[in-house]
């Protein structure tokens, strides 16, 4: 046993016993606690991971939620533009074919007015033809005699029918 006593090997083993006991007597509670408490804060980081995923998974839904809702307004607005346009569209086109008719009923207007025109222009100018002739006949051929018989049997006419 003297040998025993007397070896380094055997010192250097109680030493490390030693060692190791002083170590797990006074630093293994603060070892365990120095990992209780890092287990602590790895738990309450991914509590607060798992919080703020399910705060980013409930954003997401509420921007998709808003995003349909504003692609459904965007249709609904688009719908009642294109419904809007076509009843403008509508009210032009019968607005235009008004108008349309309006000018056609004027310029036919127009037309028979200078028709109208026209023909008691030619009425006029065939009766200033007629009572040429006729003045320049009855100028060739009436003399003053038969001119005043006329005369007075047109007063003796005139007479009669006027009574």
């Amino acid at each position: 046993m003297s040998e025993l006593f007397g070896s380094a090997e055997f010192w250097v083993a109680v030493a490390f016993v030693l060692f190791v006991g002083v170590l797990l007597r006074f630093g293994w509670a603060r070892g365990i606690a120095t990992l209780d408490k890092r287990a602590a804060n790895i738990k309450n980081e991914l509590d607060e991971a798992i919080r703020l995923r399910e705060e980013a998974q409930e954003l997401l839904a509420s921007y998709q939620r808003k995003q349909r809702d504003a692609e459904k307004e965007a249709a609904d607005i688009i719908a009642h533009a294109e419904a809007e346009a076509g009843r403008l569209r509508a009210e032009a086109e019968e607005e235009l074919a008004a108008t349309v008719s309006r000018r056609t009923d004027a310029a036919l207007a127009k037309i028979s007015q200078v028709e109208a025109q026209a023909l008691a222009q030619v009425r006029e100018k065939a009766v200033d033809m007629a009572v040429s002739a006729a003045r320049k006949m009855l100028a060739d051929n009436l003399d003053e005699t038969r001119g005043n018989v006329l005369i007075n049997d047109a007063i003796s006419e005139l007479r009669r029918k006027l009574h």
